[in-house]
């Protein structure tokens, strides 16, 4: 068998049921949704809302928000119709094995563990830092030497084990403080909302569309690939800066797709995976625009700080502590953030692993807990030392290039398995296929390109390695290239799977082998 055979919906749902590999089916719809807005409110509803306003878009920054959440929807419905369909751990890893073949499958799972390790370890320092600003708002400073941008950073490292610790007992339990965390942090920011209309001033919000004017671009590896290879220097403002703006903020929406690596956790994830991802992403949409109105509206666009400027703005007006308060909003927003990022890294090795593309003895799950302790314990360790230890400032792109090459296969994904599987039930469906998964990869590879020359060619080195891995270690020893796999995995679910609609009575399960 080469490189691009497949496993079948079926044989992906069998794996589920082993006694060795089932994990504890707990999430709810609510659950979910918590879960996709504890990950997707994060650090860019803090910082991001004002640097876009300040730097491309002004106050048509709310513009900005709902172009790149058409864009992230678009994705969202590949991935709702792919999650309720195949309902097991591993996201978009998952998917590629069931339409795109083993190869895709396995660049798509490494390319979502550099985007979960480093996405963790990123946010892990974010919080630090926004610990150390409250902190010193509060009076009592954390020392230099343990905190952010430290020798060590402690804070980042404490937290990551804490959170670590938490998963590895359980997902509920993870979901209960996770829930807790969303609602402080939700608080946060429809106070932003309601106590920053007091301080609106409507002529800020004029000119609404700026007029254009160019913009200061960076050169040689540092250039986005596009214009590296067009010439075309890219400018601020006017409509062309609204269409840059969605491209900064598309990224404050990344973390929506980690809902689909619970899958095996959901109840009914036919019905909640599509309700948990899309009713995450239209909340976090309303928020963002919210938020920058009133942003736009305290301050004008030309006087925001991009590092802080919801806080900023605040202190713009003389309310400290108001910004106090966004401060340890903050904290309690990055928490979730690096919970969920944590918990997605371990299902998708899970799912990897039991898939044999890991060693398998990985994915082992805890008689008690029943979650994959052994890979939770490998996962907070290297995340912890991660953040603690290394200046990974210049790496936050890759986290953006890994998920949107994954929004990419996906997309492609369903058109794919629409195609070579249309018995199969799908208790919910992308409208206007193939249409609307095409423009959706069409957006992404288009966002894609607006990333660094430098973020690319670290890309490449990326996958590189997986490649040397895979064709070192996984092709040889995968669980669907052992013989009477499939023979074992099949029959007993098949009959499950069907779509009266679609052929009329039962599958054949000889149709569904690879």
């Amino acid at each position: 068998m080469g490189v691009l055979r497949t496993k079948s919906v079926e044989q992906s749902i069998a794996d589920t049921d082993e006694p060795e590999f089932r994990l504890k089916k707990s999430l709810t719809a609510l659950d979910l949704t918590v879960f996709g807005i504890g990950v997707v409110i994060g650090a860019g509803i803090f910082t991001l809302t004002g640097r876009a306003a300040h730097e491309v878009a002004g106050p048509a920054i709310v513009i900005s928000f709902v172009v790149a959440a058409i864009a992230c929807t678009l994705a969202a419905l590949c991935y709702a119709e792919f999650a309720s369909t195949v309902p097991v751990s591993g996201s978009a890893y998952t998917f590629s094995y069931s339409s795109l073949g083993e190869l895709f499958a396995w660049i798509i799972g490494w390319d979502l563990i550099l985007e979960m390790f480093l996405g963790a370890s990123v946010v892990a320092q974010g919080w630090s830092a926004y610990l150390g600003t409250l902190f010193e708002q509060l009076g009592m400073p954390i020392p230099a030497e343990i905190g952010y941008g430290g020798t060590v950073d402690l804070m980042a490292i404490l937290l990551v084990l804490v959170l670590g610790g938490l998963m590895t007992f359980g997902i509920k339990e993870s979901l209960r403080v996770n829930m807790v965390l969303v609602a402080v942090k939700l608080f946060i920011v429809l106070f932003v909302i309601v106590a920053g209309l007091l301080f609106v001033n409507p002529a800020n919000w004029s000119p609404f569309v700026p007029a254009p004017a160019p913009r200061d671009t960076a050169t040689g590896l540092s250039q986005p690939l596009l214009q590296f290879f067009s010439g075309i220097e890219p400018t601020a403002f006017g409509v062309g800066g609204i269409f840059a703006g969605a491209a900064l903020v598309f990224f404050a929406y990344i973390g929506f797709d980690v809902v689909a690596t619970t899958a095996e956790e959901t109840r009914n994830p036919q019905r909640d995976l599509p309700i948990g991802i899309i009713a995450s992403l239209v909340i976090c949409t309303l928020l963002y625009c919210a938020v920058a109105l009133v942003v736009t509206g305290m301050v004008p666009y030309q006087d925001l700080d991009p590092a802080a400027a919801l806080a900023n703005a605040f202190a713009f007006h003389g309310a400290t502590w108001m910004a106090t308060l966004i401060s340890a909003g903050a904290v309690a927003g990055l928490t979730t953030v690096v919970l969920t990022l944590l918990i997605g890294a371990t299902r998708i090795i899970f799912a990897m692993s039991r898939d044999a593309l890991l060693p398998v003895r990985l994915a082992k799950v805890h008689p008690r807990f029943r979650t994959p302790w052994v890979i939770s314990i490998l996962v907070t360790i290297i995340v912890a030392v991660v953040a603690g230890f290394t200046p990974i400032g210049l790496l936050e792109e890759m986290v953006n290039i890994g998920t949107l090459s994954a929004f990419v296969l996906v997309s492609i994904g369903v058109i794919v398995l629409r195609r070579k599987r249309p018995d199969l039930h799908r208790s919910f469906r992308v409208p206007l296929n193939p249409w609307l998964p095409g423009l959706s990869a069409a957006i992404c590879v288009y966002l894609m390109l607006n990333l660094t020359v430098e973020t690319w060619l670290r890309f490449l080195v990326w996958l590189v390695i997986g490649f040397v891995i895979y064709f070192a270690y996984s092709h040889r020893h995968s669980r669907i290239g052992q013989p009477g796999y499939e023979e074992f995995a099949l029959p007993h679910v098949v009959s499950h799977h069907h779509d009266d609609g679609d052929r009329g009575g039962d599958a054949d399960p000889r149709a569904d082998r690879p």
